[in-house]
């Protein structure tokens, strides 16, 4: 496994869509691994290829719950409920944060590193982070779609001010 360096905001691979996945060999398993550990070592609750500079459907997620480590190669949402507005951030945007709506539950479709398709559920914040990294398949940004979007120091005052 090997760190990757993260691509930053203004980056023409973080606007472009991504392409499916069709062969799930050892090339795959290194990028998923390599992209946890760059996740993890951010201290990240998700990552999305495009943000290690490649165009393939493929997103680790790790929202320190029940789940640990979720692998998602080509990922779908199928079904969405609910609404919540959470702060959001990402690796890909030092020091910008932003109020996103996103589905308070969300039902995904993916296949795992080795090819097997499977479903998987989330809420809240797991719910938020699986749709954060599948917008970025499709060259969506967080800061795309937020209703506002505050620097680190405004995060902070208003956080005083409460």
């Amino acid at each position: 496994m090997a760190k990757r360096n993260i691509v930053k905001r203004g980056e023409d691979v973080l606007t472009k869509k991504c392409r499916e996945v069709t062969v799930f060999d050892d090339k795959l398993w290194t990028l998923l691994d390599d992209m946890y550990e760059t996740m993890k070592s951010a201290n990240g609750v998700g990552l999305a290829a495009p943000q290690v500079g490649i165009l393939r459907r493929v997103v680790v997620v790790d929202v320190g719950d029940a789940n640990g480590k979720i692998e998602l190669v080509n990922p779908v949402v199928v079904s969405m409920k609910g609404k919540q507005c959470e702060l959001e951030g990402c690796l890909s945007v030092p020091d910008l944060w932003g109020y996103v709506v996103r589905p308070s539950k969300v039902k995904v479709k993916a296949f795992d590193r080795y090819g097997k398709e499977f479903q998987i559920e989330g809420e809240k914040l797991l719910a938020v982070a699986l749709c954060h990294e599948i917008d970025h398949l499709n060259g969506i940004m967080f800061t795309d779609i937020a209703e506002e979007l505050l620097t680190g120091s405004e995060l902070e005052e208003r956080k005083k001010g409460r």
